[in-house]
């Protein structure tokens, strides 16, 4: 490992430089994860919809037996992950659950059989999350957006004796969805301050609890200097995801990182999810057809997410993700951060790693 720059985060018996973000569906499995391990930093594998991206589902959108076996082979799917990572590494791996998932329980129940290291939670409010670790040493963390939603899952978590081992904000930078409305994202003082700002109002919220709970800053993480930045924030660590999209490990096609490499800051975009949220994404072609309008067939066998609106729907976000993850961009786009259009080139884990302590060390920030 070549860190000597970057200052571990210390969550109960665990320790590493830096959290590397969940990213669905199938762009951070066990390749990437392991690999971010055997370099300190805790690897997070993406639960979302292991199981139709692996092509396990054996019935067709429509049948009876559909639903049934988009549950039970995500199930397979996710536990196959973390069994690989387990067999690649030694270091710290955890998974990724959005609380928005209509499986989450099952989710949730693989990861704890699965005795990962720590789960993390976001899209939505995991208030009985701590019902599922059934008494094993398996790290909660939740991902909030503001202080008044980090003073909640203290409360809700407390009730069940079992306080989250740290919180994770995520600022408006971050890709993917996004917990804040449009206005919120259309201003431009809040997207290039926000985090900052939140992170400082978490770090205050949990200061007040007179509890001790790492704050980890996300969103818009990039270069080693904004490490160092969210630490003087009075966060104790980051999470970053969208650089270790063009890394070697990563688990996404070559298609997906070529995205990253070719997109320019004008193609990278707020748009509007079937999910009810933002999201921030590389427009493309097929992208550009939905802003105009036009409606790809629709085939919902199950409706994964729970804020779904399928009705309403202009197209199926999980085909889209999928067809993302393979390469194929006429029926699927990228989620992505702000800082997407900085990545340059396809590097190993290993090196992006050198290079943030490096960059940690001289100061070196993204705008």
């Amino acid at each position: 490992m070549g860190i000597c720059n970057i200052p571990k985060i210390r969550v109960g018996n665990l320790e590493f430089y830096f959290i590397q973000g969940g990213m669905g569906v199938g762009i951070s499995m066990a390749s990437l994860a392991s690999a971010v391990a055997n370099e300190g930093g805790a690897g997070i594998i993406a639960s979302v919809g292991l199981g139709a991206l692996k092509g396990l589902i054996k019935v067709p959108i429509g049948h009876p037996d559909y639903k049934k076996e988009y549950i039970e082979y995500n199930k397979i799917a996710l536990a196959e992950e973390i069994r690989e990572s387990r067999r690649r590494t030694n270091g710290v791996v955890g998974v990724n659950i959005m609380h928005a998932l209509s499986d989450y329980s099952e989710l949730v129940k693989t990861a704890v059989e699965e005795n990962v290291d720590m789960i993390i939670s976001g899209a939505g409010i995991p208030k009985d999350l701590p019902s599922y670790i059934e008494g094993k040493d398996i790290k909660l963390i939740p991902i909030v957006s503001s202080g008044r939603l980090a003073e909640m899952m203290i409360r809700a978590w407390g009730r069940y004796n079992h306080l989250p081992d740290a919180i994770i904000v995520e600022g408006p930078k971050a890709g993917g969805h996004l917990g804040y409305d449009y206005g919120q994202l259309d201003d431009k003082d809040f997207v290039e301050n926000g985090l900052e700002r939140i992170v400082r109002d978490v770090v205050a919220a949990v200061k007040q609890s007179g509890k001790e709970i790492p704050v980890i800053a996300a969103g818009g993480i990039f270069y080693g200097g904004d490490i160092a930045r969210a630490l003087s924030w009075g966060a104790r660590g980051v999470q970053m995801a969208t650089r270790f999209v063009t890394t070697d490990e990563c688990d996404a096609s070559p298609g997906f990182k070529n995205e990253y490499l070719r997109a320019r800051k004008e193609d990278i975009a707020i748009i509007k999810s079937p999910v009810g949220m933002p999201g921030r994404a590389i427009v493309n072609p097929f992208l550009s057809a939905l802003m105009r309008g036009e409606r790809p067939d629709i085939k919902c066998g199950y409706k994964c997410l729970k804020t779904c609106e399928m009705k309403e729907a202009q197209y199926c976000i999980a085909d889209a993700l999928v067809e993302a993850q393979r390469g194929e961009f006429r029926r699927g786009y990228a989620f992505c951060g702000s800082n997407a259009y900085l990545c340059n080139e396809i590097i190993p884990v290993a090196r992006l790693v050198r290079d943030l302590d490096r960059e940690f060390q001289d100061g070196e920030v993204s705008s």
